[in-house]
């Protein structure tokens, strides 16, 4: 189960968008959430082939050929990690079964040692105020 984001609902939106297009200018109707919006396949949903050569086109595009979309998972634990969202409510969100995986996900960058850093220079300010 994965609760339904602002961002989540803006695209299941557009692709609700997309299905009632498809019906109202060609009749067809789409049994598929995420499907091919034009041409000989409108309707039918996206192959696995189509999907990697509209990730490959992407990841060119903005400049990261190297991206798999396995790092969208990594990325998904950095930011609930980073919004305070609680580990064992982020593990289930991302699907993750054990704290060793999860954590191998959490990955720690030069800005968040750096961002310690600071945090660790306020608190120490802080208490030798006090």
């Amino acid at each position: 189960m994965f609760p339904i984001t602002i961002e989540l609902r803006r695209i299941l939106n557009a692709q609700q968008e997309i299905a009632k297009d498809l019906k109202r200018e060609h009749g067809t109707i789409s049994r598929h959430v995420f499907c091919y919006a034009k041409g000989a396949k409108a309707g039918q949903g996206v192959t696995e082939g189509g999907y990697n050569k509209a990730w490959r086109k992407a990841r060119v595009a903005a400049g990261c050929p190297g991206r798999i979309s396995h790092d969208f998972r990594r990325t998904a634990v950095r930011n609930l990690v980073r919004a305070g969202v609680p580990e064992r409510v982020a593990m289930q969100m991302t699907g993750h079964k054990t704290r060793a995986v999860f954590e191998r996900y959490n990955i720690v960058s030069p800005g968040d040692l750096r961002d310690a850093a600071r945090r660790l220079d306020t608190f120490a300010a802080k208490a030798a105020a006090i």
